[in-house]
């Protein structure tokens, strides 16, 4: 993960570069090679002299002295590349580069003006940050990183709907799909009504807007309610009708006997009225007269963008404390935070009491992604374990097509591009507001959500790249680049959240009130390091003083599994691991007690080697209650 702090040992010349900083990624190429005359204007610490180096992957600045500070930036987390001053600029570190990142950064350069180097830095620069500008390849088809695991297993559709009890005499598995001639932006394997036929399947898609036609997304165990996902109706001006989509969302009301199907249109009232002039629009009362339309007011991504750049004025480089609340409230960030939650909390419950419900926006690929994820996240405890919560993301975001690269800008140079908005931002956010609320639900941590958004702009990793699922298979993505499961799924402890509670039937509803959320703070104000060291909560403290001690009684547990076996040794080891165990009641009482007393009743019952080694091996099963901890 991209980081701005202070190091040591690094870096000592460039022929050291790769051992020393630890980049062992396969694939990697040095293109720039310490370029030493270069200042970092640093917001934090001033101008700070150093040497950087860019490779394919990577743009790495070192500080020099003894107060070592260290940027590390992935090219594709960089939008936007622009050279500051030029040959008359007079002012002190007036003359450089600017560099504008995807992650809430921004970076300043200055160069001497003497000889081509901020020319050369700019064009390898320019020309590795945005490859696809150049004709080049993303840096996730030149990795050949390797893991223990593959993590384009994780997802398997077949598996998915096994587990949700799919099929079933009310809804089926469709391969119409399979060579997308249906649609071009969904999976080939489709969940649709039982009674509806293929051909009732291409009539449809002809009245659904990029014909994304209603399919299956969850469907709950108990009361047979579905969540099913689609774009808008091809509705238009004129207010036309298809019998054949009528018919259509009737079957899936019929599914469950629903008296009421409920459509859930993201968008706010007047939007939907607006793309009727597109040939757009929304389900009517006089033909879906079983059905209850409701608006979600959740804007659109040209409003998402421009809250999520004000925001990006207010928290970086510095955070104005005066005008603090005002200057977040004018940004909207938690505003949209809040409908979105809205929506899904709506979507959830009128599932949850036995309705299905029908979830489009406009095409079916942005708040849709967002409204469904989150209501199945609400719903079914399995997507909110570390490969449950892979597979949703999978399924909802990847195959059903969230359009990745046009809203990231993956190799891009165009940083003005109108397609671009933190639309899955938006979404990890409202994940992450969830777990505040409620922290013993998920059984993935914050570091999860943190390293996936950092590979969503990294391009190390194939998970997120391209629009959709056809793109992706011709172009072998699954066969030529890593996922980004591979990485998490091969070191699962980093990503676990110790107070994670297995929780099967039970259903979340958070609070989407403006009193409950918060500004992200960890995420979005990680680079200033004054407010990074206010932000160690009491729990974070708490965790990492029972990670010291676990390592402690780790330690002293191989100590005695290692000692002396005569009598006296085990007499000895015996004092020496209550009195260790007592220790660690002081400071764990609710856990290391129960270690206590265990090993205390069996050390002091049995006197012989056995008998000892068997305490030990019991001491040891108790030790995994610190071992969750990790």
């Amino acid at each position: 993960m991209p980081c701005l702090c202070s190091q040591s040992g690094v870096a000592k010349s460039v022929f050291d570069f790769s051992e020393d900083v630890g980049w062992n990624l396969q694939g990697l190429r040095l293109k720039v090679s310490g370029y030493k005359d270069i200042i970092y204007i640093c917001p934090f610490n001033g101008a700070l002299k150093g040497k950087v180096f860019i490779t394919n992957y990577r743009l790495y600045f070192k500080s020099d002295g003894d107060h070592v500070v260290v940027l590390d930036v992935p090219l594709g987390a960089i939008s936007r590349v622009e050279k500051m001053g030029g040959a008359s600029s007079r002012g002190e570190n007036s003359y450089g580069l600017d560099i504008t990142c995807k992650d809430m950064r921004n970076l300043r350069f200055a160069l001497k003006q003497e000889g081509h180097s901020r020319r050369d830095i700019f064009e390898i620069l320019f020309r590795y940050a945005f490859p696809l500008s150049h004709g080049l390849q993303l840096f996730a088809f030149l990795s050949q990183e390797k893991f223990e695991e593959n993590g384009w297993h994780v997802y398997k559709p077949m598996e998915e709907f096994r587990r949700q009890g799919l099929p079933t005499e009310k809804w089926r598995i469709s391969f119409l799909n399979e060579d997308y001639k249906l649609c071009d932006t969904y999976p080939t394997i489709l969940v649709v009504p039982f009674k509806a036929t293929e051909d009732d399947l291409q009539k449809v898609a002809t009245f659904r807007s990029r014909c994304r036609i209603p399919v299956l997304s969850w469907i709950h165990k108990d009361n047979q309610a579905v969540i099913v996902r689609c774009s808008q109706p091809l509705v238009g001006m004129s207010g036309k009708r298809n019998k054949d989509d009528e018919r259509y969302l009737e079957l899936i009301r019929e599914a469950n006997s629903t008296p009421k199907l409920t459509i859930f249109d993201a968008r706010p009232n007047v939007n939907a009225v607006a793309n009727k002039a597109t040939g757009g629009g929304y389900e009517g009362d006089d033909a879906y007269q079983n059905a209850e339309l409701v608006f979600l007011d959740i804007h659109n991504i040209h409003v998402m963008r421009e809250s999520l750049k004000k925001l990006k004025d207010i928290v970086y480089p510095n955070v104005e404390e005066a005008h603090w609340l005002s200057s977040l409230e004018s940004t909207h960030w938690l505003e949209h935070i809040k409908l979105v939650l809205s929506g899904a909390i709506q979507v959830a419950d009128k599932v949850s009491s036995g309705s299905s419900v029908v979830v489009h926006c406009s095409d079916g690929w942005d708040r849709t992604a967002q409204l469904t994820s989150l209501a199945m996240l609400m719903l079914d405890s399995h997507y909110r374990t570390l490969r449950g919560f892979q597979v949703l993301l999978e399924k909802e975001w990847i195959s059903f097509g969230h359009k990745f690269a046009s809203r990231i800008g993956h190799g891009d140079k165009n940083h003005a591009d109108q397609d671009r908005s933190p639309i899955f931002l938006q979404f990890i956010d409202c994940v992450w507001q969830m777990t505040k609320q409620f922290p013993t639900a998920f059984e993935f941590n914050e570091r999860l959500l943190m390293v996936i958004l950092d590979h969503l702009f990294s391009c190390r990793f194939g998970t997120f790249l391209y629009n959709c699922e056809s793109v992706r298979d011709s172009n072998h993505l699954r066969l030529k680049t890593v996922s980004l499961w591979s990485l998490v799924n091969s070191d699962t402890s980093s990503y676990i959240n110790p107070f994670y509670t297995e929780e099967s039937s039970r259903v979340l509803y958070p609070v989407a009130s403006m009193r409950h959320l918060e500004l992200w703070v960890t995420y979005y104000i990680r680079w200033n390091p004054r407010i990074r060291q206010q932000q160690q909560s009491p729990v974070e403290q708490r965790y990492r003083e029972l990670l010291a001690l676990r390592d402690q009684y780790l330690k002293k547990l191989q100590e005695l599994q290692l000692s002396d076996s005569s009598p006296s040794a085990h007499l000895s080891n015996s004092s020496a691991s209550s009195a260790f165990l007592c220790h660690a009641a002081h400071h764990a009482p609710a856990h290391a007690l129960l270690i206590h007393q265990h090993t205390h009743t069996h050390t002091h019952t049995h006197t012989h080697t056995h008998t000892h080694t068997h305490s030990l091996a019991h001491s040891h099963v108790r030790l995994q209650m610190f071992m969750y901890i990790r």
